[in-house]
This record gives C-alpha cells, structure tokens and sequence, in this order.
C-alpha cells in the first residue's frame, strides 16, 4: 500500500471504528454487562471516589478499598519523558511515510483496575488496551484546542507535523497525567474499566515496549456533563475528544475523559532495573 493509501484508509476506519463500537449495545447488552450499582443520572455520572480539592497543592484524594486516602501527583521520570516523546515522534514518521506503526510504544496502555465488576463475572480485576495521549499543561491547553481546531480540515501529513511540534517540546505537557477516553461504557453497557474506576480509582499502566515502565496511578473519570469537574479538566476532556477525532475523524459525540495522575512509577525492564520505584525516587540504602 502506498502512502496516499495508507492515509485514505487511515480515514476510511474512524467511522467503521465509530459503528463497531455500537455493536456490543445493539447484540449483547443485557441485565449482565452492568454493574451491582447504578452510577448515571440523567444520562451522566460524577465519579463519587476521587476529590481533586487538593489539586493546586499537587494532592489528590481517593477511596481505595472504601478508605480515603491523600496522594502526591508527581511527574513521570527523565527516562519516560524521553522514552515517551521519542516513541511518538517515530509513530507519526511512521504514518507520514505510509507505515503502518506498530501496536507497542506509548500510545497503546495495558489499563489494570479492580473494585466493582461486573454482573457476568465472578472477578473485578480487569485489564484493558486503550489509546493513551498526553496531557498540555493547564496554561497550555487552550492552545494545543486552538492549533488542532486551526488545522482539523489539513492533509494527515500536516496535521502529524501539528502533533509532532508538540512532541518536540517535551515541557508543553505534564507529564504528572496520561489520558484516554472511555468510549464504550453506557447506561445500557458498562465497561469493566468504567466500573471499577467509580468505585475503587485506582490503575496500573504498562506499554509493551523496552524500557518497561510501570505507571501506578489514581484514575478520574470525567463525563462531559460533569459540573464537578475541575475548568482544567474540563478543558482536557474537550482537547482529547478533539485530538481522537482529528487523527480518525468526527465522531458523533464527546466521550468521557479517563485522566491517570501518576503516583508511583517502576522500572521493570528485564537485565536492568527490574522493578526498581524509580518515582518517587527509591530511598537509599
């Protein structure tokens, strides 16, 4: 496949991915793929097990196992900023050229969570591939909606060099956060991922790639009816769905915002650290 071909069909899958996702709601769901409680309200949800009153002073509170608990938000380390901003930067060369890029690297998180579960099945622990994006930093975000709203209708290989700028500045994101979107879950279907994260936000991410770095995380959940969101939070839910749509094209309506704060992060590439805490940094010995 040549590279006009590649990108045409790049194109052609966004609304093929669109009706695919619809599938499960129309074929399997059921009194099953929903969970012991009933978290929507007129369509929206506010997840009940995070407080972000703390956020200004770096903290976040959660409801781990039914107990409140503070954590420090902290930045991922040099080796995974790097890591991360390099890997990308190659996927997008990758799509310029007509490649078709890999399933590893940054952008495709195995999302570990456990909690609430589901009715089809005796166990909450679940884990889940899903598109993982960056963050801009607060002051930054309207200015990454403004340049992808700019450039929405350019060719993909402008629009890679839009995303690619970004990538070139590894400080115009906080690297205290990943993201992704939940895309699924509904009051008719809920997602494994979904329940669990209302109920227990806690989420571990590992990328298939070496170095192996493990984020472990406290996972928000953000319905764009949310009236409790933070403005910086809502303003992230708005960049995502745009970013989603912008590399696979509009979508029927925006998704709620799965955002990760970094709490913990390890090293488990095999010969080298071997699941060493590299954030925060271990202690001395």
């Amino acid at each position: 496949m040549d590279r006009r071909g590649f990108l045409k069909t790049l194109g052609f899958l966004a609304p093929v991915a669109v009706f695919l996702g619809k599938i499960p709601g129309f074929l399997w769901a059921g009194k099953l793929e929903r969970g012991k409680k009933n978290f929507w309200q007129n369509g929206g949800f506010t997840q009940p097990s995070v407080d972000m009153k703390g956020y200004k002073d770096g903290i976040i509170r959660a409801r781990i196992d039914n107990e409140w608990k503070d954590f420090n938000i902290r930045p991922a380390s040099k080796d995974f900023v790097e890591w991360n901003a390099t890997k990308r930067i190659e996927f997008l060369e990758q799509i310029k050229t007509g490649k078709m890029p890999g399933f590893g690297g940054p952008h495709s998180g195995a999302v570990a969570t456990y909690g609430l579960g589901r009715l089809d099945s005796e166990f909450t622990l679940n884990n889940a591939i899903k598109g993982i994006g960056l963050a801009p930093k607060d002051e930054n975000i309207d200015t990454a909606i403004k340049r992808l709203r700019d450039t929405y209708e350019n060719s993909m290989g402008e629009k890679m060099d839009v995303l690619k700028s970004f990538y070139d500045d590894p400080g115009f994101f906080d690297w205290r956060k990943q993201t992704s979107l939940e895309l699924y879950a509904t009051p008719e279907f809920e997602t494994h991922t979904f329940l669990n994260v209302m109920e227990n936000p806690i989420a571990t991410l590992v990328f298939l790639d070496i170095p192996s770095l493990e984020l472990r995380t406290i996972a928000r959940i953000v319905h764009p009816d949310d009236k409790n969101a933070l403005p910086s939070e809502k303003k992230l839910l708005e960049f995502v769905n745009l970013a989603h749509s912008y590399m696979h094209g509009e979508f029927p309506r925006l998704y709620p915002l799965l955002l990760f704060y970094i709490v913990e992060e390890f090293d488990n590439t095999p010969g080298r650290k071997r699941g060493i805490r590299t954030v925060p940094e271990r202690p001395k010995e």
